[in-house]
């Protein structure tokens, strides 16, 4: 069947009596905004509910590594928010008063590189993915990162945090409804790990000033399609106070106990 070329221009609804048409649609929205401004104007303009927090939550901050915050050291490095590790400590210290789980994961592969598998084929050079080497300087953890002893620290070799890893068990244990992303990238390891949490059943959180990415358009780009899909992209100051809450109510619980 022949169809018409696609037409630019054709931005308004389809009329409904326009053959082929039988719903009402529409055609690519072009904008002249940047990713910055669009980001912005969905933030101030929520077009959808919130998934909101649950009962009990769970932290998991996402490769929080030098490969990816070194920015003096690595290529490969980023930085957004300069308090953004301050900010995933402060997290974790509410967490840990509840006694909710706090878990770090980083990317690191073997010597061959084979268990990065198809991801790690697109490049070869001493900044590729697959080349960030189990014990290397590359694949440890920010020096500014407050992990304690009580952390969980998985090893993952995917975009996803739950992808051959442990979490999905951890959360179970916990009886957790909720998971808060933090870390990077926000258009890779965020968004994967946003996605498979909503097709978990969990309610997502992503701490606006927690993530980060290599470019802007990337990492606001990638905030709306989060907002408008998968997860609420919220202040950090909402979840302290929604973990501040929680402890003001478990510490009254006490009490009466």
């Amino acid at each position: 069947m022949w169809c018409a070329p696609y037409d630019t221009r054709r931005l308004a609804k389809l009329p409904a009596t326009e053959p082929d048409a039988p719903h009402q649609g529409a055609f690519m929205e072009l904008s002249d905004k940047t990713a910055r401004q669009i980001w912005e104007d969905v933030k101030a303009n929520p077009a959808r509910a919130r998934f909101g927090f649950g009962k009990k939550a769970a932290l998991v901050n996402i490769d929080v590594q030098k490969a990816y915050t070194a920015t003096d050291e690595f290529k490969t490095a980023y930085e957004t928010d300069p308090n953004q590790i301050q900010y995933i400590n402060e997290l974790a210290t509410k967490f840990r008063a509840l006694g909710w789980p706090v878990v770090w994961t980083y990317v690191s592969y073997a010597e061959s590189g084979e268990d990065a598998g198809i991801w790690g084929t697109r490049t070869d050079t001493p900044d590729s993915l697959q080349n960030i080497k189990h014990g290397s300087r590359r694949a440890e953890f920010d020096d500014r990162c407050d992990i304690q002893p009580t952390d969980l620290i998985y090893n993952k070799r995917m975009p996803s945090p739950f992808f051959e890893t442990p979490l999905q068990s951890l959360l179970v244990w916990h009886q957790a409804d909720t998971v808060v992303l933090t870390g990077g990238s926000t258009s890779g390891c965020i968004r994967a790990g946003a996605v498979e949490s909503l097709s978990r059943g969990y309610r997502t959180i992503v701490p606006e000033q927690c993530v980060a990415d290599k470019h802007e358009s990337y990492h606001f780009a990638n905030l709306t399609d989060l907002m408008l899909k998968y997860a609420d992209v919220v202040d950090v100051d909402e979840v302290k106070t929604f973990l501040d809450a929680a402890l003001s109510s478990s510490n009254k619980t006490e009490e009466q106990a």
